[in-house]
């Protein structure tokens, strides 16, 4: 039986939530995601996650907590959102080329009250590539939904030189610290999910 309201439609979280044995049921939210006049990326993943959280919270029709997340991906201080279209995707992917970018994951839970919110930061380095490997990476569809115009848990990865923090934080949800948080307010992980019969 779920525990937990997942303020959100990303399938990338409803797997990682899976992934730990945390039974949820999806409820995504509409929020405005433009960042405000001079928030820093911190303050903004942070404002955002919360947000979801509390109007998942509001939207669930049920006493569960609710989680909501907000990614961003920062170079040079600027928060580098959704691509608009392919230009703008294909800048993007030059601009972290052979680069090192910040990857800024907010996490937050709420149940009306109680609220919750951490962020993780982690470093991505990529490796050089040109246009035509871009635009290529453009055509496979991928990028058209992910901040920062690339996913590291699919084909992006192969632009994934080094990484220092944590990996699912860059997929959209920080684990370790996502059941820290899921603790305070009584929802167990890993300990739910039954035995294998194997």
């Amino acid at each position: 039986m779920a525990q937990l309201v997942l303020a959100s439609a990303s399938p990338r979280r409803r797997e990682l939530l899976d992934q730990i044995g945390v039974p949820h049921r999806v409820q995504p939210v509409d929020i405005d995601e433009t960042p405000r006049l001079n928030e820093s990326p911190r303050a903004y993943v942070e404002r955002l996650a919360l947000e979801k959280a509390q109007r998942g919270f509001e939207a669930g029709g049920a006493d569960w907590p609710a989680l909501g997340s907000d990614t961003a991906v920062i170079l040079d201080g600027e928060i580098l959102g959704k691509p608009a279209d392919e230009e703008d995707a294909v800048r993007t992917l030059l601009r972290l080329s052979g680069r090192r970018h910040q990857v800024m994951t907010g996490v937050a839970v709420a149940n009306g009250d109680h609220c919750r919110v951490e962020t993780v930061i982690t470093e991505v380095s990529f490796i050089d590539f040109d246009e035509h490997c871009a635009r290529q990476y453009w055509a496979s569809g991928e990028p058209v939904d992910k901040a920062g115009s690339y996913g590291i848990q699919g084909l992006g990865a192969v632009f994934v030189e080094s990484i220092s923090g944590s990996y699912s934080a860059v997929v959209g949800l920080p684990l370790a610290q996502t059941a820290t948080i899921l603790k305070e307010f009584n929802i167990k992980v890993w300990q739910t999910v039954p035995a294998s019969s194997a």
